[in-house]
């Protein structure tokens, strides 16, 4: 009987271990679970700024003060507008045409 009695604490010891184990285990993935939750809501709300600061980035009135601030550009009006003629249009070449090696 006192046979069996050993056999049985020896069970029970294994078992309780594998219930500490699993409990520690159990406890362990669910923080890793919250940790994940916490990063997506962290990127979430990161991901959604990013997108509202690129929306006010493209707007056109700052693209036009970048434009005319750095770039030097100024809007176009009839003063500034430059008119290229087709080259087709001529019936004959000119001097300079033949002597340019068109």
């Amino acid at each position: 009987m006192s046979r069996l009695n050993i056999l049985l604490l020896v069970a029970l010891v294994l078992s309780a271990l594998a219930l500490v184990q699993t409990a520690y285990e159990s406890r362990r993935l669910f923080a890793e679970i919250e940790k994940a939750k916490s990063d997506l809501s962290r990127l979430q709300s990161d991901h959604a700024r990013l997108l509202a600061e690129r929306q006010a980035q493209a707007t056109n009135l700052r693209v036009e003060r970048l434009a005319r601030d750095r770039l030097q550009m100024t809007p176009i009006t009839p003063q500034v507008t430059q008119y290229v003629s087709d080259g087709s249009q001529r019936a004959q070449p000119t001097k300079a045409d033949v002597e340019g090696g068109r």
